[in-house]
């Protein structure tokens, strides 16, 4: 029941920052189920089992609402798709030494990557940026992965680029929709549901929270939300750092 819980609480926990910033939900659970002693391809294949249920509504929310563009989600999910096929192929096949190895500059890149990130004004470019597919691609395999990363760096780069807000949101979180299914059957095939109380907990977690994200974004600014997820995903990385090396 006390494992139960604690999984509850570490989905409780991202879906609130999730909330608040549009994005981390995938790196902030996945790193904590490794803090907590979960091998790193049974942390994101639990991960991406979850938001296989919880992303869902969000993405066809955003489809319904006229917030994604066919062109950017086409340029986002197909290289997204497969970069994530490739990501779990690597996950299954390399011991968890090494993989916690590889994973801990990840963690420490985007803890310091979402510290140090800067918000962007709204753009109004109608175009698909060049270099959207490449970076669906890098995005869906590290996503796949670390468990985590997707929403990151896809919606960070597209603001920079111009693109609005709404549609930047809406297309990347449809497409990541498509990408955490392709995940889930990959790592489903593989690994199998070893760890099905986690994916519990995580979706259980999710749904407890999700009321409470748009009263938790009214409350705190999102300097501060982005500030807590940069420094949990940081001090995760520094945590790996200290067992590998201690």
């Amino acid at each position: 029941m006390i494992e139960l819980l604690t999984f509850i609480a570490v989905g409780a926990f991202a879906q609130l920052i999730d909330g608040a910033l549009g994005m981390a939900y995938g790196v902030t659970s996945a790193g904590l189920l490794m803090g907590l002693g979960m091998p790193p391809v049974a942390a994101s294949a639990s991960v991406h089992y979850a938001e296989t249920f919880t992303c869902g509504a969000s993405g066809i929310s955003h489809l319904m609402a006229g917030n994604v563009r066919r062109p950017l989600f086409l340029a986002l999910v197909i290289p997204g798709v497969l970069g994530s096929l490739l990501g779990v192929l690597v996950a299954v096949n390399v011991p968890p030494q090494w993989m916690r190895i590889a994973l801990t500059p990840y963690l420490l890149g985007m803890g310091l990557f979402l510290l140090f990130r800067r918000s962007h004004q709204p753009g109004q470019r109608t175009d698909v940026p060049r270099g959207t597919a490449p970076m669906g691609l890098a995005a869906g395999f590290v996503d796949a992965i670390g468990g985590g990363g997707w929403s990151a760096l896809t919606v960070t780069i597209l603001l920079a680029r111009g693109l609005p807000p709404r549609v930047v949101i809406g297309s990347v979180h449809l497409a990541k929709c498509v990408v955490s299914i392709a995940a889930s059957m990959s790592f489903l095939l593989t690994i199998g549901t070893s760890h099905g109380l986690a994916v519990i907990g995580l979706i259980v977690g999710g749904v407890l929270a999700a009321p409470f994200g748009a009263l938790f974004i009214r409350r705190i600014p999102p300097r501060a939300a982005t500030l807590l997820a940069g420094l949990a995903v940081l001090a995760l990385g520094i945590n790996n750092a200290v067992r590998m090396f201690g």
